[in-house]
């Protein structure tokens, strides 16, 4: 019986999973029999370097594919030869038994001079090439110098940098990638579907995820659990042969700090180290996790290409961790983390630092989940009168016009979309003071249109927007609005990928400035303060300080 890895070998250009750019090259030049004498595949393995070579050599050969097409039939006498490997103008050469300057000169050399004997072209496949030697390479290069009509080389390495510059410079170089988790799961998917075999959707991701980004070893694992499970795969089966991934555990820890569940965290921790999972390991998981929460705060865009991929179930719980932390929160959690990794190397209770830094991420801001840590260069002004500085700490304020302006006068006046863009940072500073991580929401969006009293909001992702829709949510957005213009106005919120973030409009901005505008209303009311205490501002901004009488 045929290993799963190999009864779904990929047998088209179409069959194969990622590496869409370096398909859509290869396609075309069939297409137009415009190819290279030479190719150099390289990359990590299992990705399909010497799979999409042997896809590259059956097509060049097919004696059904029509002009303009690129696909090999699969069902012609040269296509049934590549398949069942008896092909004998399609040669391939594992180079790292093949590694002398002999073995060059009458495998390849000598053979390449030898016209094709029954096909068009005759293929050299040189898998692991980078093992050749020094005097094989110099060997090799002449015959790619000048090589024979009708002979094409495919080089597959996953180590480049091993290679000669001449032998790559004499090469069409594609390098591959790993694989996506999406990508390899939907194969996996289809697999079991062809297979007539049960399985949950977070079985077939932990696979993926497993795999790290290489798809023979993915469907190498998903048969050791067929074997085990046979046509009905559990979560409990599969944790028998999968290993074990502690990616839940990291979440649930998260979700313990959010809730400054300090208790649960510990908990957690422990049973943990009795189960014999590596701290070290798992606090280094813990702090690429919290590193893909903020780059997905930073710039959502930014974490699908450098973040750590997770499978889509997985997502969705990170997500909603993602939405009750800050930026603030979130540095103040790997910094602490980092630490913690220091730490762990000298600790004589392994535990110990991992549940430091729980107690102390637990206690610090215990008022709320979304609270501001104080900044410790903030330091209060004595200038202040004690009324503004209770009005900046009151948690609702009530909507107040402009000053200079009467209510009848600010509801009278019409609010159009280029006003709305141009105070859209004082909208997220006033919906920061409520609810922090809803700033980040309203950051990542685009005004669309405004009509009549209606604000029209346009999100690149679904969960931004269903999170908009919530009555409680729409609720403060609109309580923000209202104290920013001096009228009631209402929100509605749609999804279009395509929007556009108007990155000027950031709550770190919004914030810089609505703090320089609250201390200059505080100066302005007291009028003993002028340019005097605007030099001292300005001295203590630039060397530190503080006043002391």
């Amino acid at each position: 019986m045929a290993t799963l890895y190999r009864k779904y070998r990929p047998q088209k250009f179409q069959e194969t999973v990622g590496q869409n750019p370096i398909k859509v090259t290869l396609e075309n030049q069939v297409q137009t029999d415009n190819f290279a004498h030479a190719y150099l595949f390289c990359g990590p393995r299992a990705v399909g370097k010497t799979t999409l070579a042997r896809v590259l050599a059956k097509a060049i050969n097919c004696l059904n594919r029509k002009e303009g097409e690129s696909e090999p039939c699969n069902e012609c006498e040269s296509c049934q030869e590549i398949n069942q490997g008896r092909s004998l103008d399609i040669l391939e050469i594992d180079a790292a038994s093949h590694t002398g300057v002999d073995n060059v000169r009458e495998n390849i050399i000598a053979t390449s001079r030898v016209a094709p004997s029954n096909r068009k072209y005759k293929v050299f496949i040189i898998d692991e090439v980078h093992m050749l030697s020094i005097s094989a390479f110099n060997a090799l290069l002449k015959v790619l110098e000048e090589p024979p009509t009708n002979v094409v080389f495919i080089l597959c390495t996953t180590e480049v940098h091993k290679m000669p510059a001449t032998i790559i410079s004499r090469c069409q170089r594609f390098d591959f990638r790993p694989i996506s988790v999406k990508d390899i799961s939907e194969k996996l998917e289809y697999i079991v579907n062809q297979e007539g075999i049960k399985v949950d959707k977070s079985v077939l991701e932990a696979v993926a995820r497993h795999a790290d980004g290489h798809m023979r070893d993915a469907e190498s694992l998903l048969g050791q659990i067929v074997a085990v499970s046979g046509q009905e795969i559990t979560q409990k089966e599969a944790d028998l042969v999968i290993p074990r991934n502690d990616i839940q555990e990291i979440l649930n820890l998260i979700e313990c700090l959010v809730n400054k569940d300090a208790s649960s965290g510990i908990a957690l921790v422990n049973k943990l180290v009795d189960n014999g999972i590596d701290l070290k390991a798992f606090v280094n998981d813990l702090v690429e996790i919290l590193r893909k929460i903020m780059i997905s705060k930073v710039n959502p865009g930014l974490s699908e290409r450098i973040g750590l991929e997770l499978g889509e179930n997985l997502e969705m719980k990170l997500n909603q961790l993602s939405e009750q932390l800050d930026l603030s929160r979130l540095t103040q959690m790997l910094e602490k983390f980092l630490s913690v990794r220091n730490a762990l190397k000298t600790s004589f209770i392994i535990q110990l630092p991992v549940e430091l830094a729980l107690v102390e991420l637990s206690q610090e801001n215990k008022g709320g989940s979304n609270s501001v840590p104080p900044n410790p260069q903030a330091r209060p002004d004595s200038s202040v009168a004690p009324q503004a500085q209770v009005r900046q700490e009151s948690p609702a304020p009530k909507e107040q016009p402009e000053q200079g302006a009467s209510p009848a006068a600010s509801s009278a006046q019409a609010v159009d979309k280029q006003e709305v863009c141009s105070r859209w940072h004082e909208v997220l500073a006033r919906v920061k003071k409520y609810n922090h991580s809803l700033s980040f929401i309203l950051k990542v969006c685009q005004v669309r249109e405004v009509d009549g009293n209606t604000i029209s909001l346009a999100f690149k992702h679904k969960f931004h927007k269903d999170r908009l829709s919530e009555q409680r949510i729409r609720d403060l957005v609109e309580q923000a609005l209202g104290e920013v213009f001096g009228k009631k106005l209402a929100v509605e919120s749609i999804v279009d990928e395509n929007a556009e973030i108007n990155k000027t409009s950031t709550p770190e901005n919004a914030s810089e400035q609505t703090e320089e505008g609250q201390n200059r209303e505080q100066k302005s009311g007291n009028n003993n303060g002028g340019e005097d205490e605007n030099f001292i501002d300005n001295i203590l901004k630039t060397f530190g300080g503080k006043v002391i009488k």
